[in-house]
């Protein structure tokens, strides 16, 4: 595995999916030069298991793939990291799963900044929410945070159709839900906030299941209702993906765990005025939504 790293300017030369009306002309140059209010560093679906590979995931490939990526965040000075879900692997004992979720989250904490972890599937098959939550020090699973001029919220979707929680093996991965409550819980927090919004979520919520959350259609109606969101960031569907919808981008990053050689991790910049700069490297595309994209783009599979 590499550990070059390919530097911003070559993002926008190599590759990187430009999302921009027409006129974007000096615009887009200003934009791409400008100094960013806020950068945090993005990573999904380690799956970190001390277990030999499956297929093409390399559960152990993790622990060294987070580490380069702990480099870059460093070298970039970051502001905080965020991991987007399925840090670890199911487990078939709550101990064997603390175990694994303890290693990982030490490396995490060994880079400088704040740190968010979105609930996945895989985080609690056979832990229980406060279980993790009492090993990666948070009180919630579901919270919101401002940093940077910014609004950040984190959501969780690993929730039974009936309500139910996520954990002691009570679910099947494709029944993913924001239960009503949590839904009421997010439209009063973007009332709530005078400032740009970015979500964090582990399922996807811009297509259908088996990837996309069971009420993904009333989430975003919420979201988009508020004027405040610019973006969600999701994981879960290991290829990764962007899809623009009712004004919102939504982009889903690649995983971590697939493929022994490559890694995938970014870096987002907020950039004056709204505008979102993604630095893919690896098997993650680089964004950069300097202006309106066009109505509808897609990477990714079925939409909701």
């Amino acid at each position: 595995m590499s550990n070059r790293r390919i530097h911003r300017r070559a993002f926008l030369r190599r590759g990187s999916l430009v999302l921009a009306g027409a006129a974007i002309g000096a615009q887009s140059v200003s934009a791409a030069d400008s100094k960013p209010n806020l950068r945090l560093g993005l990573v999904a679906d380690l799956h970190y298991a001390d277990r030999e590979p499956a297929g093409t995931r390399h559960h152990r490939e993790t622990i060294p793939k987070f580490r380069e990526a702990a480099r870059c965040f460093q070298q970039e000075k970051v502001d905080a990291v965020i991991e987007l879900g399925d840090i670890i692997d199911a487990a078939d004992s709550v101990d064997a799963e603390r175990g694994y979720l303890k290693r990982v989250v030490q490396e995490f904490t060994a880079v400088p900044g704040k740190h968010h972890y979105v609930l996945g599937n895989h985080c609690v098959w056979s832990l229980t929410k406060a279980e993790f939550l009492e090993v990666i020090g948070h009180k919630e699973s579901y919270y919101s945070f401002d940093l940077g001029g910014h609004h950040f919220v984190v959501l969780d979707a690993c929730f039974r159709k009936d309500g139910e929680p996520y954990g002691r093996k009570n679910n099947e991965w494709t029944d993913a839900n924001i239960p009503a409550a949590e839904v009421e819980w997010l439209r009063a927090d973007l009332q709530r906030t005078d400032k740009k919004t970015v979500v964090f979520v582990h399922q996807c919520l811009d297509v259908v299941p088996p990837y996309g959350i069971q009420n993904a259609a009333e989430v975003r109606k919420a979201l988009e209702q508020s004027g405040k969101v610019l973006a969600v960031f999701q994981g879960h569907y290991h290829k990764g993906g962007y899809r623009r919808i009712g004004g919102i981008h939504y982009c889903t990053l690649a995983a971590m765990i697939e493929s022994k050689e490559t890694n995938a991790y970014s870096i987002m910049e907020v950039l004056p005025g709204g505008k979102i700069r993604i630095q893919g490297s690896g098997r993650q595309a680089g964004y950069d939504w300097i202006t309106s994209a066009p109505a509808e783009q897609s990477r990714h599979p079925r939409r909701t």
